[in-house]
């Protein structure tokens, strides 16, 4: 097969399309061809050597979740059949031509969902789902921060955050990002670049906060959140560390959590994977969620899509097509 080979840490450029082996399908995983990968932060950060891939999962292939067709299945699959098209979270290895995974992991092409669509809701809505309902404890009527509005995980996050009830605010670094996110659901938007977004929300009952900057974010989400709050970190992009006052903490009883999902064993995956088909599925197949596709790259160029991603020109997602 042909897969976009990370040939040495660093540029985007270091990413070539070239031969490679072909994975080999486990007795419990089936072999996807895959028509279109979607594009995430973690995959630049692999490029660049910070993100290594899990023990097994091909260390110079990136890609986290994929959409295609089966056209494999190891002697104990159950739950599939060869030609089912369905997307799947994987541990890496997404930007190639095939790529293997536990039965598991993998879930249906949501009803009226194309391949390029279906690509880019593993990793958001896994994320989203795990950190904002799960960790978060995300409740109707309640208010969300979700920093990076206009981000892949933050086009995700509103989406599902309105559909269970929720009231929505966001970060965003340009009114043009803004407006897309209240296209999308959003309650309102803060323009981090023009505004100081804790004396702006300060009025907002905000419960939860989903954050990917970290830095000096940190002092200013404790400041913001009602008591009983949640605040759930999923990067850190603009500091890894902080310092905490403990006792507001106490005296606000908040809840201070966070998750990577890539290193997690299969039987998480397994149960998170069941979860989100119960309780996500049916509102992508209501109409109720859409995936706002900023561009689409061939797999050869998918340095371009890195290009594009480290610049945060984008809304919503960048993917990869076959």
């Amino acid at each position: 097969m042909n897969a976009v080979k990370i040939t040495a840490f660093g540029a985007p450029e270091n990413m070539i399309w070239s031969e490679y082996p072909d994975p080999i399908c486990g007795a419990e995983e089936v072999m996807i061809e895959i028509y279109a990968a979607g594009v995430n932060r973690p995959d630049v950060l692999q490029r660049k050597g910070h993100y290594p891939a899990p023990k097994g999962v091909p260390a110079d292939i990136a890609g986290l979740e994929v959409a295609g067709r089966i056209v494999e299945i190891g002697e104990n699959v159950r739950r599939w059949k060869l030609g089912d098209e369905v997307c799947a979270l994987v541990a890496g290895g997404g930007y190639a031509e095939k790529v293997n995974v536990h039965e598991s992991v993998c879930l249906p092409i949501p009803v009226g969902f194309s391949m390029e669509e279906a690509a880019c809701l593993p990793e958001t809505v896994y994320t989203v789902w795990h950190n904002v309902f799960q960790r978060g404890n995300l409740l109707a009527g309640e208010g969300i921060l979700i920093h990076g509005g206009s981000s892949g995980i933050g086009t995700t996050a509103i989406q599902l955050a309105k559909a269970f009830g929720a009231k929505v605010f966001v970060t965003v670094g340009n009114d043009e990002k803004g407006k897309a996110c209240l296209e999308l659901g959003a309650d309102s938007f803060v323009n981090y670049k023009t505004q100081d977004f804790l004396e702006e929300l300060k009025e907002a009952q905000i419960n939860v906060i989903l954050d990917m900057i970290g830095g000096e974010y940190f002092s200013k989400n404790i400041d913001l959140l009602q008591a009983d709050g949640r605040l759930v970190y999923i990067n850190a992009m603009g500091g890894k560390n902080v310092q905490i006052d403990i006792l507001k903490m106490m005296q606000k009883r908040l809840t201070i959590t966070g998750s990577t999902l890539r290193a997690r064993e299969v039987s998480f995956k397994a149960s998170l994977t069941a979860e989100v088909y119960e309780k996500v599925w049916p509102i992508l197949e209501q109409g109720l969620f859409k995936v706002p596709i900023y561009a689409s790259f061939p797999m050869a160029q998918a340095a371009d899509a890195h290009r594009l991603m480290e610049s945060s020109a984008h809304i919503g997602k960048i993917v990869l097509v076959k």
